[in-house]
């Protein structure tokens, strides 16, 4: 039995590869993979700076290979107040025109906020962060949020898990 799944291993190995290294002959010309090695980018078109008690289009640009993504199987907005990432909410963002893909929001008081756009699209997965000043917040109580994003379990948010 371990013979056979190292066995099915290694051939998975070896057809990945010849996958890459076709792919990589293929140039301008369109394969039935097109688009898979090239990364989708997503770029966070929230103003920066906002008011509080109005509303807000939290806003994200998807694109491949410079093209845009209408078909993204997921776009989803977290956002959450300095410091209190465990009480965010998640918006799902809906497609509102080429590669555009929005969800509306009102931040009740201010402060300074963080928002996520966890995005995934023909297969790969992003999740660019951004920050938000809402009005005119008291920056001494503001805690700078550090987290990358990244799945590992180093940080102190590890023990919720």
């Amino acid at each position: 039995m371990k013979k056979m799944l190292i066995s099915l291993a290694l051939i998975a190995v070896v057809l990945a590869g010849c996958n890459n290294a076709d792919t990589s002959k293929t140039d301008n010309s369109t394969s039935h993979n097109e688009g898979t090695a090239v990364e989708v980018k997503v770029d966070i078109q929230t103003p920066e700076k906002v008011e509080a008690g109005k509303d807000v289009d939290l806003i994200a640009h998807v694109t491949q290979g410079g093209k845009n993504v209408n078909d993204a199987d997921e776009v989803k907005f977290e956002v959450w107040e300095s410091g209190n990432r465990d009480h965010g909410q998640m918006m799902e963002g809906k497609l509102d025109k080429e590669g555009i893909y929005k969800a509306t929001t009102k931040f009740a008081h201010d402060g300074v906020y963080y928002i996520y756009a966890h995005t995934t699209a023909r297969g790969l997965h992003t999740m660019p962060k951004q920050k938000i000043v809402v009005g005119n917040p008291d920056m001494s109580k503001v805690k700078e949020d550090k987290d990358d994003g990244s799945m590992g379990m180093d940080d102190s948010s590890a023990d919720d898990h």
